[in-house]
């Protein structure tokens, strides 16, 4: 099983190496980490590029997320059983994460994982996504601070699937229920990580706020003189 966990995470890290929003701006011969944020992901993507942008990036990192673990369900789903392959599934989705978030072909500088983590639970257990989705655009409406509504997502995400392993709604054997529960985890803190600095703008009112105009338009109403999101 050892080999097992470390051939989906490098199946999902190679899914994550598809960098979506960066192949949508090379295609317009603009680098999207040149722009805004300098970040890749959807967000950013958005901003630069309006919403067809976002929309093409939004589904590119879902759909990647989702095909690694496709994948690794095909490869290992006879030899792991019902009760473990769901374990792998999730390797699967931290690694097209981490692929995500650090592409070394772009010198480790990636999106922040926020769509891929969404991916990965669409395909992973579905029912699952009904509540983090629900605080990610009730936050955003209300304090239209996307960097809040990912990180409380995510939080909700991991309790979420935690509840569920417990009640035993999750397909998987109490004895690999543990390590689950920490590659879930590290979903989060992932997650975490990749918006350190929005976390710290947060808490100084200095964040970027999402605002869509007319026609479609994506502005950002800046919260201070450096907020970047």
């Amino acid at each position: 099983m050892i080999g097992y966990r470390l051939i989906s995470l490098l199946i999902g890290y190679i899914f994550g190496l598809f960098q979506t929003g960066y192949i949508y701006g090379k295609l317009r011969k603009i680098d999207i980490r040149k722009h805004g944020s300098g970040n890749a992901g959807t967000t950013n993507t958005l901003r630069t590029f309006g919403i067809k942008g976002g929309l093409v990036t939004l589904l590119g990192d879902v759909i990647k997320a989702m095909l690694s673990l496709l994948v690794v369900w095909i490869l290992f789903h006879q030899q792991a059983g019902e009760d473990k392959i769901l374990l792998l599934m999730g390797y699967a989705g931290l690694g097209a994460v981490i692929g995500h978030n650090f592409p070394f072909y772009l010198k480790f500088k990636g999106g922040k994982g926020i769509a891929c983590t969404g991916g990965f639970v669409l395909a992973f257990f579905w029912p699952a996504t009904i509540v983090p989705l629900t605080i990610f655009i009730c936050t955003v409406v209300v304090t239209r601070y996307v960097s809040l509504g990912s990180l409380l997502g995510v939080t909700a995400l991991f309790i979420q699937l935690v509840v569920f392993g417990q009640l035993g709604i999750l397909p998987v054997s109490k004895e690999y229920l543990p390590e689950l529960y920490v590659v879930i985890f590290m979903f989060a803190a992932l997650a975490f990580f990749s918006h350190r600095q929005n976390i710290k703008r947060l808490f100084l009112r200095t964040e970027n706020k999402l605002v869509v105009k007319k026609k479609g338009e994506i502005h950002e109403q800046t919260g201070g003189n450096n907020g970047k999101n």
